[in-house]
């Protein structure tokens, strides 16, 4: 079975059926021969905003978002050594230092698995993952 990884912005967006998914990423995502993952990470960047107000869109608590995750078929990954051991791995870009990010990314280098994001950062680490974007 095909698995790839998403990012924060794309779990949000899939849970609020947002327009701006692809409609390349919409059957990825709605295709149930391929595994989706989340990285734990997510949910923990998602806590930290909610509580700052920077995700005003997102009102539903942790717990739930997590039920209404797991009812679309994603599997939370949890935060392994080897994930936080290749964040060392991880090019250090310049204009993009994000620490949920760069583990979102070491997730992906170290599961060997394709990585589904909206965030043109995300580009300049095609060298290290396989990326698919958002368009």
């Amino acid at each position: 079975m095909n698995r790839y990884l998403i990012d924060t912005h794309i779990a949000i967006w899939a849970l609020e059926n947002n327009e701006r998914i692809s409609q390349k990423i919409k059957r990825i995502l709605e295709d149930k021969n391929i595994e989706i993952l989340l990285s734990q990470v997510s949910l923990y960047e998602i806590a930290i905003k909610q509580k700052l107000g920077k995700l005003p869109e997102v009102t539903h608590s942790i717990q739930d978002l997590v039920i209404e995750l797991e009812a679309i078929d994603f599997q939370i990954i949890p935060v392994k050594n080897e994930h936080i051991n290749a964040y060392n791995f991880i090019e250090l870009q310049e204009n993009h230092r994000d620490p949920f990010d760069r583990l979102i990314i070491a997730t992906a280098f170290e599961e060997n698995i394709p990585l589904i994001s909206a965030d043109e950062k995300f580009k300049s680490y095609r060298s290290q993952i396989q990326l698919i974007d958002n368009q």
